[in-house]
């Protein structure tokens, strides 16, 4: 088995997650340029900079996904919600090829998407950390309870 990475450990989609607050940023700029140069009055140029920063809301949203490995398990943020699970609720790690993201299958029966490993425009950025979280679920899980992980 490969090195362990050290916890805590946070998984996130680095270059989409760049390329998303640029995005924004650019946009919010760019439509608030536009409201300062046109003939406008407050109202219509309020709305000017609402549409603008509520477009960077909902990139900022796309871009705040990230899988976080602690001591006591994972915490998985994903667009519109966030979950804690201990090590022992995670029985697999998954990334099959054509995978939008890493899905979680949990002791419960379901399988949670993971949306901070996803492949893609670093491909083997994410599976590497597929594999990683993979390792750190299977050495996690191994262990007796009780007995000190770190």
């Amino acid at each position: 088995m490969s090195e362990l990475p050290t916890l805590p450990v946070t998984f996130r989609p680095g270059r989409t997650r760049v390329i998303l607050l640029t995005a924004g940023v650019a946009i919010f700029l760019v439509i608030s340029g536009v409201a300062m140069l046109l003939d406008l009055g407050p109202g219509e140029r309020a709305s000017f900079f609402v549409t603008g920063a509520l477009i960077f809301w909902a990139l900022a949203q796309l871009a705040r996904v990230r899988v976080v490995a602690d001591d006591s398990g994972v915490t998985v943020v994903n667009i519109a919600s966030k979950r804690r699970l201990a090590w022992a609720e995670i029985l697999q790690v998954n990334l099959r090829p054509g995978d939008p993201w890493v899905f979680l299958n949990l002791s419960d029966g379901t399988s949670l998407p993971a949306l901070g490993i996803q492949p893609g425009l670093a491909k083997q950025r994410a599976i590497a950390d597929a594999r990683a979280l993979r390792a750190l679920v299977e050495d996690r899980s191994a262990a007796p309870a009780g007995e000190d992980q770190g």
